[in-house]
């Protein structure tokens, strides 16, 4: 076993379609958009662009940190060294809960969506759609372990169809509905002042689980070609085609369907738009776009978990056993199967809560918050790195130091925001598991102690 991964496998465009591919459109779309529109109503695609331009932010962020210090551990290594240890300790703990949560909230509507297409009769049986769930989560981590190389190959041709066929849906509800949308939406819907302070809250932070993952792309930069700049050209693009993505349609569901049907589509509102222009078995590409986006997100996670593990282990937080590598494939397969693992668990756990609907509402709320928290602490640890080597360039204080900035506050607000509505399990766990981090925490220190 060596503790070194695969160096020079990834170009910028494999890192832009993996940064894509690591927020998943159509996951995300048919995961929350109902929830979204529920909450903000006509306001949805302003609040996903809002949302994405408070997340260009951190990208920003992300693209200059890189360059100063290519790391797989991303913000864990950066806040680590800027603000110290314990602070960059939690910006890694964040993502490494956020990831387990979301093997839950992935897989299910993997799940869901096989069951939909091959037996239509079990896919509103919980136990079936997650026991289909594990069965994903197992090939998925096979395929992961497997090598880097591979995964990117898989995920580019994924995530090339997935974009086709979103694309063809939407522009064949224009063709169709143009003229005749089901809600009227005005330039008025795009002002800042539509929004009330607690509405956009209540937005943003189901947005913010859309555009979670991006970052991917930056945790794989120690297996990138010219790791200082491709990854983070790599994130700058996906978050535009993302943006791009997500913003219009939302304005294409809101076009296309009712209220009664957005709330009724569930987690499968790309497959309730298509239904509405194209004729059976043609709308099942839609439940074929879901799966592929699921497999692609679930690959992303497990590469972001597995890569932070690597990092944080190397660095002696966590135990030696997960910075080993395989010998043959240069991944991290330990880590991997860690995450696996804690989702194979957290899936069957999950049978016994009320519905899908709940398991997957919670666990998108308490994503959410996790990704501000950690995203947040990046926007900031790049402000405070750079503040004097910002000053003589307009450009540079604004990408550099007030954007980031900005953002950071912004996602922080909004996560203060969500959680004051979160019921009380909800906030038990989105805070309850950022504070069990104290426990591993406590122990690196005391380690770390006694070797000195």
């Amino acid at each position: 076993m060596t503790s070194e991964l695969k160096k020079d496998t990834l170009g910028i465009f494999q890192s832009l379609i993996i940064g894509v591919a690591g927020s998943a459109p159509s996951f995300s779309i048919s995961a929350t958009m109902a929830a979204l529109i529920a909450a903000v109503g006509v306001l949805a695609p302003a609040s996903l662009l809002y949302c994405g331009l408070m997340m260009v932010g951190i990208v920003l962020a992300y693209m200059h940190l890189n360059a100063h210090r290519p790391n797989s551990g991303a913000s864990f290594a950066w806040v680590t060294e800027i603000f110290g240890t314990s602070l960059g300790f939690f910006a890694g703990w964040a993502l490494l809960v956020a990831s387990a949560l979301f093997m839950v909230s992935a897989s299910i509507p993997a799940g869901a969506a096989t069951l939909l297409l091959l037996r239509p009769e079990y896919a509103d049986s919980q136990v079936a759609v997650t026991l289909c769930a594990v069965a994903w989560l197992t090939l998925i981590t096979i395929l992961v372990v497997k090598g880097i190389g591979l995964t990117a190959k898989v995920q580019i041709v994924m995530t090339l169809i997935e974009l086709l066929i979103l694309s063809g849906i939407s522009l064949l509800v224009i063709f169709r509905f143009g003229g005749a949308a089901l809600h009227e939406l005005s330039w008025h819907s795009f002002s800042p002042s539509a929004f009330t302070p607690s509405g956009f809250a209540n937005g943003a932070v189901i947005a913010l689980f859309f555009f979670w993952g991006w970052d991917v792309s930056i945790n794989l930069n120690e297996e990138t070609k010219n790791p200082e700049k491709a990854p983070g050209y790599g994130v700058v693009g996906a978050i535009l085609v993302i943006i791009a993505a997500f913003t219009a349609f939302a304005t294409i569901s809101l076009l296309a369907l009712s209220n009664e049907e957005i709330s009724q589509s569930g987690t499968n509102i790309i497959f309730s738009v298509a239904d509405k222009v194209l004729p059976a078995p043609w709308s099942y590409l839609a439940v074929l776009a879901l799966i592929l986006s699921t497999i692609g997100t679930i690959e992303t996670s497990m590469l972001q978990f597995s890569r932070t593990m690597f990092s944080k282990s190397r660095e002696g937080i966590f135990h030696i056993r997960w910075s080993q590598v395989h010998a043959q494939w240069k991944t991290p397969y330990a880590a991997t199967f860690l995450i696996a693992s804690i989702g194979a668990i957290l899936l069957l756990l999950s049978i016994s809560s009320k519905s899908i609907a709940d398991v997957m509402m919670a666990s998108i709320n308490i994503i959410g918050v996790q990704a501000a928290y950690y995203y947040g602490l990046a926007g900031f640890a790049c402000a405070w790195c750079f503040r004097r080597q910002a000053l003589g360039s307009i450009k540079l204080t604004i990408t550099m130091v007030i954007w980031p900035v900005l953002s950071a506050l912004a996602l922080w607000w909004a996560a203060v925001m969500a959680i004051k509505g979160f019921d009380a399990l909800t906030s038990t766990i989105a805070i309850g598991s950022l504070l069990l981090g104290f426990i591993p925490l406590y122990k690196s220190i005391r380690k770390r102690a006694s070797q000195n």
